[in-house]
Protein backbone atom coordinates (compact mmCIF):
# COMPACT_ATOMS: atom_id res chain seq x y z
CA UNK A 1 0.00 0.00 0.00
CA UNK A 2 1.34 3.41 -0.68
CA UNK A 3 2.27 5.38 2.38
CA UNK A 4 1.60 2.06 4.31
CA UNK A 5 -1.19 1.14 6.41
CA UNK A 6 -2.74 4.82 8.25
CA UNK A 7 -2.14 6.47 4.89
CA UNK A 8 -4.34 4.01 2.98
CA UNK A 9 -7.31 4.40 6.52
CA UNK A 10 -6.62 8.46 5.47
CA UNK A 11 -7.61 7.51 1.84
CA UNK A 12 -10.52 5.90 2.97
CA UNK A 13 -11.64 8.62 5.21
CA UNK A 14 -11.56 11.04 2.58
CA UNK A 15 -13.60 8.35 0.22
CA UNK A 16 -16.26 8.33 2.81
CA UNK A 17 -15.59 4.77 4.32
CA UNK A 18 -17.19 4.91 7.79
CA UNK A 19 -15.52 1.02 9.42
CA UNK A 20 -12.68 -0.87 8.38
CA UNK A 21 -12.09 -4.49 9.52
CA UNK A 22 -7.98 -5.56 8.89
CA UNK A 23 -8.19 -9.15 9.02
CA UNK A 24 -5.70 -11.39 10.53
CA UNK A 25 -4.30 -14.49 8.63
CA UNK A 26 -1.60 -16.00 10.79
CA UNK A 27 0.09 -14.82 14.49
CA UNK A 28 1.73 -11.74 12.97
CA UNK A 29 -0.63 -9.92 10.64
CA UNK A 30 -3.30 -10.41 13.66
CA UNK A 31 -1.26 -8.83 16.48
CA UNK A 32 -0.71 -5.75 13.63
CA UNK A 33 -4.28 -6.03 12.86
CA UNK A 34 -4.65 -5.68 16.59
CA UNK A 35 -2.23 -2.56 16.90
CA UNK A 36 -3.81 -0.66 13.94
CA UNK A 37 -7.23 -1.02 14.93
CA UNK A 38 -5.64 0.24 18.60
CA UNK A 39 -4.50 2.99 17.17
CA UNK A 40 -7.41 3.83 14.91
CA UNK A 41 -11.24 4.35 16.22
CA UNK A 42 -12.79 3.27 13.08
CA UNK A 43 -10.83 0.30 12.39
CA UNK A 44 -11.68 -3.28 13.76
CA UNK A 45 -9.72 -6.56 13.88
CA UNK A 46 -9.96 -10.10 13.18
CA UNK A 47 -7.73 -12.80 14.19
CA UNK A 48 -7.00 -16.22 12.92
CA UNK A 49 -4.84 -18.65 10.87
CA UNK A 50 -5.62 -18.69 7.45
CA UNK A 51 -6.16 -22.11 5.89
CA UNK A 52 -2.79 -21.76 4.33
CA UNK A 53 -1.19 -21.51 7.38
CA UNK A 54 -2.90 -23.88 9.81
CA UNK A 55 0.01 -25.84 10.30
CA UNK A 56 1.16 -23.33 12.58
CA UNK A 57 -1.90 -24.06 14.85
CA UNK A 58 0.01 -25.52 18.06
CA UNK A 59 3.21 -22.77 17.62
CA UNK A 60 0.50 -19.90 17.87
CA UNK A 61 -2.65 -20.70 19.48
CA UNK A 62 -1.89 -19.84 23.01
CA UNK A 63 -1.06 -16.32 21.60
CA UNK A 64 -4.10 -16.03 19.06
CA UNK A 65 -6.56 -16.98 21.83
CA UNK A 66 -5.06 -14.16 23.90
CA UNK A 67 -5.15 -11.53 20.84
CA UNK A 68 -8.58 -12.25 20.34
CA UNK A 69 -9.90 -11.34 23.83
CA UNK A 70 -8.57 -7.58 23.06
CA UNK A 71 -11.80 -5.16 22.63
CA UNK A 72 -10.86 -4.36 18.88
CA UNK A 73 -11.30 -7.82 17.74
CA UNK A 74 -14.21 -8.38 16.45
CA UNK A 75 -14.07 -11.62 14.74
CA UNK A 76 -11.79 -15.05 14.24
CA UNK A 77 -10.72 -15.92 11.17
CA UNK A 78 -9.46 -16.17 8.06
CA UNK A 79 -10.46 -19.42 8.72
CA UNK A 80 -11.25 -22.48 6.25
CA UNK A 81 -10.09 -24.64 3.83
CA UNK A 82 -8.34 -23.94 1.14
CA UNK A 83 -8.01 -27.02 -0.87
CA UNK A 84 -6.70 -25.17 -4.96
CA UNK A 85 -3.06 -24.85 -3.20
CA UNK A 86 -3.47 -27.02 0.49
CA UNK A 87 -0.24 -25.11 1.55
CA UNK A 88 -0.97 -26.69 4.98
CA UNK A 89 -2.11 -30.59 5.05
CA UNK A 90 -6.10 -30.91 5.13
CA UNK A 91 -6.44 -32.42 8.37
CA UNK A 92 -4.41 -29.53 9.82
CA UNK A 93 -7.18 -27.46 8.24
CA UNK A 94 -9.75 -29.07 9.54
CA UNK A 95 -8.32 -29.04 13.36
CA UNK A 96 -7.19 -25.08 13.18
CA UNK A 97 -10.90 -24.56 11.51
CA UNK A 98 -12.41 -26.19 14.08
CA UNK A 99 -10.56 -24.62 16.78
CA UNK A 100 -11.70 -21.08 15.22
CA UNK A 101 -14.88 -22.18 15.44
CA UNK A 102 -15.00 -22.74 19.24
CA UNK A 103 -12.93 -19.86 19.60
CA UNK A 104 -15.50 -17.76 17.72
CA UNK A 105 -18.54 -19.17 20.37
CA UNK A 106 -16.39 -18.85 23.00
CA UNK A 107 -16.06 -15.44 22.84
CA UNK A 108 -19.08 -14.62 20.92
CA UNK A 109 -17.15 -12.93 18.37
CA UNK A 110 -17.85 -13.61 14.45
CA UNK A 111 -16.41 -16.14 12.11
CA UNK A 112 -15.36 -14.85 9.21
CA UNK A 113 -14.40 -17.77 6.21
CA UNK A 114 -12.30 -18.98 3.61
CA UNK A 115 -13.56 -21.17 1.60
CA UNK A 116 -11.95 -22.14 -1.78
CA UNK A 117 -12.99 -25.47 -3.52
CA UNK A 118 -13.85 -26.91 -0.58
CA UNK A 119 -17.58 -26.40 -0.03
CA UNK A 120 -18.75 -29.72 1.04
CA UNK A 121 -15.50 -29.58 3.83
CA UNK A 122 -16.62 -26.00 4.89
CA UNK A 123 -20.53 -26.92 5.13
CA UNK A 124 -19.86 -30.09 7.22
CA UNK A 125 -17.80 -29.06 9.56
CA UNK A 126 -20.09 -25.96 10.23
CA UNK A 127 -22.76 -28.28 10.42
CA UNK A 128 -20.80 -30.22 13.06
CA UNK A 129 -19.55 -27.22 14.91
CA UNK A 130 -22.46 -24.72 14.52
CA UNK A 131 -22.05 -21.26 12.76
CA UNK A 132 -21.82 -18.52 15.10
CA UNK A 133 -24.28 -16.06 14.88
CA UNK A 134 -22.11 -13.45 13.29
CA UNK A 135 -20.52 -15.70 9.70
CA UNK A 136 -19.21 -14.34 7.24
CA UNK A 137 -18.06 -16.33 3.43
CA UNK A 138 -15.29 -14.12 3.08
CA UNK A 139 -14.50 -13.44 -0.87
CA UNK A 140 -17.32 -15.89 -1.53
CA UNK A 141 -17.10 -17.25 -5.01
CA UNK A 142 -19.48 -20.31 -4.85
CA UNK A 143 -22.56 -20.44 -7.26
CA UNK A 144 -26.37 -20.37 -6.03
CA UNK A 145 -26.47 -23.68 -4.72
CA UNK A 146 -23.10 -22.85 -2.44
CA UNK A 147 -25.00 -19.15 -1.42
CA UNK A 148 -28.30 -20.54 -0.38
CA UNK A 149 -26.83 -23.21 1.82
CA UNK A 150 -24.80 -20.78 3.38
CA UNK A 151 -27.09 -18.68 4.29
CA UNK A 152 -28.99 -21.47 5.24
CA UNK A 153 -26.89 -21.51 7.98
CA UNK A 154 -27.12 -18.42 8.81
CA UNK A 155 -24.20 -16.48 7.53
CA UNK A 156 -23.59 -13.13 5.29
CA UNK A 157 -21.74 -13.30 1.88
CA UNK A 158 -18.91 -10.85 1.09
CA UNK A 159 -18.24 -10.66 -2.29
CA UNK A 160 -15.53 -8.94 -3.72
CA UNK A 161 -13.95 -7.53 -7.20
CA UNK A 162 -14.25 -11.00 -8.59
CA UNK A 163 -18.05 -10.41 -9.42
CA UNK A 164 -17.00 -8.41 -12.42
CA UNK A 165 -14.84 -10.39 -13.73
CA UNK A 166 -15.75 -12.27 -17.20
CA UNK A 167 -16.21 -15.61 -16.37
CA UNK A 168 -17.20 -15.46 -13.25
CA UNK A 169 -21.34 -16.50 -13.79
CA UNK A 170 -21.54 -18.58 -10.93
CA UNK A 171 -20.65 -15.44 -8.69
CA UNK A 172 -22.98 -13.07 -9.94
CA UNK A 173 -25.74 -15.56 -10.00
CA UNK A 174 -24.73 -15.85 -6.24
CA UNK A 175 -24.70 -12.46 -5.24
CA UNK A 176 -28.52 -11.91 -7.15
CA UNK A 177 -29.91 -15.38 -5.22
CA UNK A 178 -28.35 -13.62 -1.97
CA UNK A 179 -31.46 -11.51 0.27
CA UNK A 180 -29.95 -7.94 0.59
CA UNK A 181 -29.58 -7.82 4.44
CA UNK A 182 -26.78 -11.07 3.91
CA UNK A 183 -24.72 -9.30 1.50
CA UNK A 184 -21.72 -7.76 1.54
CA UNK A 185 -18.59 -6.45 -0.30
CA UNK A 186 -15.26 -6.25 0.28
CA UNK A 187 -11.70 -5.24 -1.38
CA UNK A 188 -9.55 -8.36 -0.16
CA UNK A 189 -6.79 -5.30 -1.12
CA UNK A 190 -4.06 -5.92 -1.54
CA UNK A 191 -4.37 -9.37 -2.72
CA UNK A 192 -7.61 -9.07 -5.48
CA UNK A 193 -9.08 -5.97 -7.62
CA UNK A 194 -11.26 -3.73 -6.10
Amino acid sequence: MTGGADAAIARAREAGVEWLVCVGTDLESSRQAVELAARHADVRATVGLHPHDASKLDDEWDALVELATHDEVVAVGECGFDLHYEHSPRPAQEIAFRAQIALAHQLDRALVIHSREAWDDTFRVLRDEGAPGRTVFHCFTGGPDEARTAVGLGARLSFSGIVSFPGADDVRAAAVATPLDRLLVETDAPYLAP
